[in-house]
């Protein structure tokens, strides 16, 4: 739920958009300007009773203002660690978690999975109550995740893909339609780098939007990639033995 401060700071905004000053909102409620201006104030109180006669005044109501107000609410950039250890404690639901990442509807998930429709529903509500998502009618959702949400880098989530996933993916041939491996080696200046991370953040967006762009195509004519980019300060362990000075470098 939103804070109560994003509620009051909303309905400032609304007032000045429609005109109307405290004086004449407190004409409105019958009270003085004062207990007004109290009520805006930060740390002061504003029931919900209070609430409804100010959406009146506005000529709008709790609902419309309650859907501006989780619209204006941040996009999460990263999950808290309890939040992470909530999703990967059940494979499903991490599985649930990463179709949502994709934008997969809930009807994609069950006819790709085996997992029920009563199942994929409670799944849903589960991620909407990590704030994952926005869970709607219909089993439609919002994602609350900003473009460049991250996994924790050393959080349970990435611990499970380096533990399960890594070797399975990098056990394949990588020699199909569409499909590369590469792994290139150099030395750049820390700036160089940085400029070369963010060229590489900009594909994996671009890939994200084809994916949502080819959502619509019919089954048939699509298939699923998986897109892993990494780039670290990195020598291959059995490398550094051969190293000078290798004993200072580890």
């Amino acid at each position: 739920m939103p804070s109560t401060q994003t509620l009051v700071e909303l309905i400032k905004a609304e007032l000045k958009t429609a005109g109307l000053s405290y004086a004449q909102l407190a004409a409105e409620l019958g009270l003085s300007e004062s207990s007004v201006k109290r009520m805006f104030a930060s740390g002061g109180e504003m029931p919900l009773s209070r609430v409804d006669e100010i959406c009146r005044a506005l000529k709008t109501d709790f609902a419309e203002l309650s859907r501006k107000v989780a619209a204006a609410e941040p996009l999460r950039r990263e999950l808290t660690l309890a939040q992470e250890k909530a999703v990967v404690a059940d494979p499903r639901l991490l599985l649930l978690a990463i179709c949502c990442l994709s934008q997969w509807s809930l009807e994609q998930v069950v006819a790709s999975y085996a997992i029920s429709e009563a199942e994929a529903t409670r799944y849903l509500a589960q991620l909407d109550r990590l704030g994952v998502i926005e869970l709607r009618p219909l089993n439609r959702y919002k994602l609350k995740l900003a473009k460049t949400f991250r996994w924790r880098a050393q959080g349970p989530v990435m611990q499970f893909f380096r533990e399960e996933v890594i070797s399975d993916y990098f056990s394949g041939g990588f020699d199909g339609d569409g499909e590369l491996l590469m792994l290139v080696h150099g030395q750049l200046s820390h700036g160089q780098a940085r400029e070369l991370s963010e060229r590489l953040q900009r594909v994996a967006e671009d890939f994200a939007r084809q994916h949502l762009l080819d959502q619509k195509l019919p089954e048939g004519e699509k298939r699923s990639y998986t897109l892993v980019m990494g780039m670290r300060s990195w020598l291959f362990e059995r490398f550094r033995y051969l190293q000078r000075d290798a004993k200072l470098r580890r």
